[in-house]
């Protein structure tokens, strides 16, 4: 396994499954990909662009995604593990499995916040989409449920 892409939405949830793709990484020597899919631009989706302080707004908001994403990739360094953080644009089921096939992804290992099967029925669930499309293993790491 030389590849593990690992999409993370900067969630409490990322650490648990940046932690899985560590320990998959260290044991079998592998290279990380962090993948944070960011909400695409508004044209993208046909929406004219808003005023100057929600473009202010969204640059931020990318930023500090852009800056948790490059958090998680030097504490993997710092392991010694080889990992690369890319911040992508688009839909994020799409995206993820796009860039699972360019990088020629082994594994991904991804998280799941557990919604419920309404909200699943009713928006879908990236992990989900994932798990079915991908031409590679998946490793679904669950959100941690109360005790």
């Amino acid at each position: 396994m030389k590849t593990i892409l690992v999409p993370i939405d900067c969630s409490p949830l990322s650490a648990a499954v940046v932690e899985q793709a560590a320990a998959m990484a260290a044991a079998f020597k592998s290279t990380v990909w962090l993948l944070h899919v960011a909400a695409p631009d508004p044209d993208f989706v046909g929406y004219e662009t808003g005023p100057q302080n929600v473009r202010d707004q969204v640059a931020r908001e990318l930023r500090s995604e852009h800056r948790v994403l490059q958090e998680h990739a030097d504490a993997l360094r710092a392991r010694g593990i080889e990992a690369t953080g890319l911040q992508v644009q688009g839909a994020t089921r799409e995206t993820i499995l796009h860039e699972a096939a360019r990088l020629h992804a082994d594994l991904i290992v991804l998280g799941s916040r557990g919604h419920g099967a309404l909200r699943r029925v009713l928006l879908g669930s990236v992990s989900e989409g994932v798990l079915h499309h991908a031409t590679c293993p998946v490793l679904v790491v669950p959100a941690a449920t109360p005790s």
